[in-house]
């Protein structure tokens, strides 16, 4: 039977689902008598020894608490709040639960990582659609989202960040400009902070300004792909199809923060090649092929580092990983204090 016309003044929609403090609500559905507490969930979840905060939720945050923080300083910023370790095995568990519910509604949905997923439909009334979405993530798994609507992904994903906490918000080619121009650079989705930096070294530290930037001129300063693609993103233009194939992995890491800093390179090398072979082990229980290796430095206090090399042809050989691991960390000036140390295979594309 021939597909049903679409009905008049319905028109293709994307809507970017993003569960709010996800990882933190997964822990407060475990211990409901943290609600209404701050909330910071990383390392080993003691804050008198070193790691970074994974995630905060909202109470946490009003104190100042971000990811990527320093447990103690959110410690400090943040005393009343509880402190719990990351479980991975968790957050994966409850994130199915809430792409099934997704499905459930019948409608092609693109995963994008646990808390965050793109729907497509094609509607009249996308708050409408929004709501619902909301509604059935709530009664079957218990978690709030919200909900970005625009007639691409990048503008809903962008829109979503409109509509935190627990909201909905449309973003379209229409309403974009009056809503991002005046916004600078690095408010745009794909452009941080050094980025922004480097625009406004340019002259350009607004959208508008990225926007109607000459895109020859930003190939010259920025390079061929990447000078252009950054007027694309100001432009707000992105891919509207919603690819349903099942959600992998792009990489798979490990690191370590150590309890007193580390200066040795001999040390550092020998902890480099413990974590390449537990990223190689958690390779091969996927079965698949890595093209990149690439090792993270966190400095003394806290300046952050990273060097990759290519891994040619792809493997899932953990000698290869381990010596691509080697050749990465040979990449940095070791021999000042290092706290932290990770390492990060990439996978290959999936090519059928």
């Amino acid at each position: 039977m021939a597909d049903a016309a679409p009905a008049a003044g319905e028109r293709p929609w994307i809507l970017h689902v993003d569960l709010d403090e996800f990882i933190a609500a997964v822990e407060i559905a475990r211990r409901p008598e943290l609600a209404g507490r701050p909330v910071v969930v990383g390392g080993d979840g003691d804050p008198t020894r070193r790691g970074v905060v994974g995630t905060a939720n909202y109470a946490a945050r009003a104190f100042g608490v971000g990811s990527g923080m320093p447990l103690r300083t959110a410690a400090r910023r943040c005393p009343d709040a509880v402190f719990l370790p990351m479980d991975m095995p968790a957050y994966e568990a409850a994130s199915e639960v809430v792409m099934a519910a997704l499905r459930g509604l019948g409608l092609p949905v693109e995963v994008l990582g646990l808390d965050e997923a793109f729907v497509g439909a094609r509607t009249d009334d996308p708050e409408a659609l929004a709501a619902r979405i909301r509604a059935t993530v709530e009664a079957e798994t218990g978690f709030v989202c919200s909900v970005g609507i625009g007639d691409n992904k990048l503008r809903a994903k962008m829109a979503t960040g409109f509509a935190k906490p627990a909201g909905v918000y449309r973003l379209t080619r229409e309403t974009w400009m009056a809503v991002m121009g005046d916004r600078p650079t690095e408010a745009l989705h794909g452009i941080g902070r050094r980025t922004a930096t480097k625009l406004a070294a340019e002259g350009l530290t607004t959208v508008a300004e990225l926007a109607a930037a000459d895109h020859r001129a930003l190939a010259a300063r920025f390079g061929p792909t990447m000078g252009p693609w950054y007027k694309v993103l100001a432009l707000g233009a992105g891919n509207a199809e919603v690819r349903t194939e099942p959600w992998r992995a792009r990489s798979r890491s490990r690191e370590t923060t150590f309890q007193e800093n580390v200066a040795d390179p001999a040390a550092l090398a020998e902890v480099v090649a413990g974590l390449a072979a537990r990223v190689a082990e958690d390779v091969r229980e996927e079965r698949r092929l890595v093209a990149r290796v690439g090792v993270k430095v966190r400095f003394a206090p806290f300046f952050t580092q990273s060097r990759s090399v290519g891994v040619r042809p792809p493997t899932g050989d953990a000698a290869a990983i381990a010596a691509a691991a080697r050749d990465a960390l040979a990449k940095f000036s070791l021999g000042r204090p290092v706290r932290l140390v990770g390492v990060r295979a990439e996978f290959a594309p999936d090519l059928g």
